[in-house]
């Protein structure tokens, strides 16, 4: 069975993600029911998972039980080990976090790496008290409160809080402009389906696809991403962070796309519409899987009894009566 689910026969309910081992599963599920039966005696701190708990204990025992065999520095964990070996190999001695083992170009630099470990946010905000760790990052949020968005776009009458945003806004522009003139030149191709980038450290993230490599691992619990900026957002689920705030009420996101869909909350835009009925949609993945029901398409297929579906979940559920009716008390 373990073969039609992928070597993943354990799936959870809420998101969707599937595991192994059943014991790997029942400790994911305590991200979204936020169960951490596992309590520091020191200082309270809670976890998900046991592992967790033991690594954290280790900052009070001092055991360092990952010593690298170049400089015979240790480490709290295998995966910190593993990015300090690579400080050898890349040639970026520098300076060495000794929680982490991350390497940084300057002390500055890392001083302000620490405060991610002590958890430091010593410059607050006067009118919502949120905290932060850096007093640029406090003067941007302040941004939120003032209304102020000092970078303007040179193309259209939009305006920005952050430079970064206007910067995403603006290669927008320039992706419509350079396929209207058909002059994207996209140099870097793939040899197994064909998919070609800009840039060659774009096609080397696609290949990840193909090869199923995932390089970049969370240390707070056992999934790991094909990219750094999906582990960044995935640590969110477990720091609870929210940077994407809502600038008309106090709703807060950890992804951009998400206080994207809530602002059409505010505005009820509804951008997605079905060309059939009179049903429109804030995202579009609704939209396609609304199309379904006109169309009659169910592209989800049961490779043992050749049932279909319309959505993957539901294909899904429909393999655990599979799971149930071959492993029940009695099969053999």
């Amino acid at each position: 069975m373990q073969k039609y689910m992928g070597d993943k026969p354990y799936i959870c309910e809420v998101c969707g993600s599937s595991f192994k081992k059943k014991s790997t599963l029942e400790i994911h599920v305590r991200i979204h029911t936020g169960e951490k039966p596992y309590t520091c005696e020191v200082c309270g701190s809670s976890f998900t998972g046991k592992s967790q708990l033991t690594i954290h204990m280790r900052k009070y025992t001092g055991e360092k039980p990952y010593s690298c065999q170049l400089c015979n520095s240790s480490f709290i964990t295998k995966q910190n080990l593993k990015r300090h070996i690579e400080t050898h190999t890349e040639g970026r001695h520098s300076e060495l976090c000794d929680v982490c083992g991350s390497s940084f170009t300057s002390k500055a630099v890392l001083k302000r790496h620490l405060k991610t470990h002590t958890g430091e946010k010593p410059f607050t905000c006067e009118v919502c008290s949120s905290s932060f760790t850096e007093k640029y990052v406090l003067a941007r949020h302040m941004k939120i409160h003032t209304g102020e968005k000092p970078y303007s776009c040179e193309v259209c009458d939009s305006s920005f809080t952050r430079k970064d945003d206007l910067k995403g806004h603006v290669r927008r522009h320039n992706r419509v402009k350079n396929t209207e003139n058909q002059t994207l030149e996209k140099p870097f191709s793939c040899g197994v389906c064909g998919s070609s980038f800009t840039e060659k450290s774009s096609l080397r993230v696609h290949m990840r696809i193909h090869t199923g490599e995932k390089p970049h691992s969370c240390e707070m619990c056992v999934l790991s991403f094909t990219t750094k900026s999906d582990l960044k957002r995935h640590i969110r689920i477990h720091t609870g962070e929210k940077p994407h705030c809502c600038d008309i009420c106090d709703s807060a996101f950890s992804q951009k796309t998400h206080l994207k869909i809530h602002m059409q909350s505010h505005t009820g835009e509804k951008p997605y519409s079905c060309n059939v009925c009179t049903s429109a949609f804030t995202v579009k993945a609704n939209l396609t899987v609304h199309m379904r029901k006109h169309t009659g398409e169910k592209p989800y297929s049961c490779e043992i009894c050749g049932s279909s579906f319309a959505r993957n979940e539901n294909l899904k559920s429909h393999m655990q009566i599979h799971i149930r009716e071959n492993f029940a008390p009695g099969f053999s």
